[in-house]
């Protein structure tokens, strides 16, 4: 699901995802380099795994070798403070990290920008949640793509802030530029 991003009212638009797909697996490389998209920043809980887990689903591993062997630049950008469990899945993937202060603040993904060597419009990136990994990506203008949540167990501060995302979606609903609105 595509939206028009110049089309919503102003103080909507920050939370407004490019895009938004159920997986990550929905990500192809040929979708990014059609947008001349080079390297995709990658949110870890509820994105990559579920919620404080170390298991990478199988689907998710092999679609992360897929994107490598594409050529797209890929980086974990987490708040995680799990450092040990952002490590291995890390090495697991061979996927660098950058961490820092919490989304959407945009020093962690500049450093994963800087780490990638990458501009931001050659850049997007996937995640779960709005007010961090949407909204950050906006602050950069960097490609936004929402990921619906892989699974319901969460951080119960974010069990929150979905409830004010489901009042959001609605709001960006009549913004929707694909055939689906139809």
């Amino acid at each position: 699901m595509r939206f028009r991003k110049d089309a919503p009212p102003r103080w909507l638009r920050r939370w407004c995802p490019d895009e938004r797909v159920r997986s990550v697996t929905e990500i192809t490389p040929e979708h990014l380099r059609s947008l001349d998209i080079r390297a995709l920043l990658l949110d870890l809980d509820n994105t990559i795994t579920p919620w404080r887990s170390r298991q990478v689903p199988p689907e998710v591993a092999a679609w992360v070798k897929r994107m490598q062997e594409a050529g797209i630049k890929l980086c974990f950008v987490s708040n995680t403070r799990n450092l040990g469990r952002l490590q291995a899945i890390s090495a697991q993937l061979g996927v660098p990290y950058a961490r820092g202060v919490m989304k959407p603040r945009r020093a962690m993904l500049r450093r994963a920008l800087e780490l990638l060597g990458v501009e931001p419009q050659h850049a997007a990136i996937a995640g779960d949640q709005l007010f961090t990994d949407v909204w950050g990506g906006n602050r950069l203008g960097i490609y936004t793509i929402w990921v619906h949540p892989m699974h319901p167990r969460e951080f119960i501060g974010t069990k929150v802030s979905r409830q004010v995302e489901k009042w959001l979606l609605k709001r960006l609903e009549p913004y929707r530029a694909d055939e689906e609105q139809a």
